[in-house]
């Protein structure tokens, strides 16, 4: 089984060391055989139909700006319709969210505020605060969720690297179709997503691969591991 890093990689970028690091940690308390690469999204573009074929689960990376957002939004769209497992942090988030618009809410303008800050749908926003290096804390809010089932509590703390989130104003058109809020900061703000009726298509805002251990592998990489080995 292969499991393929969607993202351009950079070694001085703690969450892509923090990446390569809780796969290691998992690797070390899951029994089956599996490899990881790093794929970048330019790379995607241009192969994606050979990448589809090789790989059996994608990690969408932190580290946005990609060098082809296309790719990654094709990737996304394409595992998200054919049941792949899919897991995205931080960057990951921002671009499984985006995918959802476009293609799911019909949302056709909806855009990252990264990529055009002047566009006039931003369905990915600054967040209200910079949250970058901060372990916060978030409610799993909803008990049903896989999410739940993973973590086994209602509050966590993670680690945050990111600016950008979904845009609050737009958070219940999510929920309310499918790609469900299960996790929350105090201000009631998207922080976990689960999309409904798929074997792993979550996507986190903070880095959990940075709260990974050899003695505490992390249980969403674990899991998502797991997924794509069954």
């Amino acid at each position: 089984m292969k499991i393929a890093i969607i993202g351009e990689f950079d070694e001085n970028f703690r969450p892509h060391v923090a990446t390569n690091q809780a796969i290691e940690h998992s690797r070390s308390i899951i029994d089956q055989d599996f490899e990881s690469k790093w794929i970048s999204t330019e790379t995607v573009e241009k192969n994606m139909e050979l990448i589809l074929k090789e790989f059996q689960g994608f990690w969408i990376a932190p580290g946005s700006p990609y060098k082809s957002m296309k790719g990654a939004i094709d990737l996304i769209e394409y595992t998200r319709k054919n049941n792949i497992p899919t897991f995205g942090t931080c960057g990951g988030f921002q671009h499984m969210i985006i995918e959802y618009a476009r293609n799911v809410l019909d949302l056709k303008d909806a855009e990252h505020a990264e990529y055009d800050p002047y566009a006039s749908r931003l369905v990915v926003d600054p967040l209200s605060c910079d949250l970058k290096g901060d372990p916060l804390e978030i409610e799993i809010i909803n008990e049903k969720s896989k999410v739940f089932s993973i973590y086994q509590k209602r509050v966590i703390k993670e680690k945050y690297y990111c600016n950008f989130g979904l845009n609050p104003d737009y958070q219940n058109l999510f929920d309310k179709n499918g790609f469900k809020i299960v996790g929350s900061d105090i201000h009631n703000e998207a922080r976990i997503v689960e999309l409904e009726k798929h074997p792993f298509f979550i996507a986190t805002l903070f880095v959990p691969q940075d709260n990974s251990t050899f003695n505490s592998p992390h249980k969403l990489v674990t899991e998502f591991i797991r997924t794509i080995l069954k």
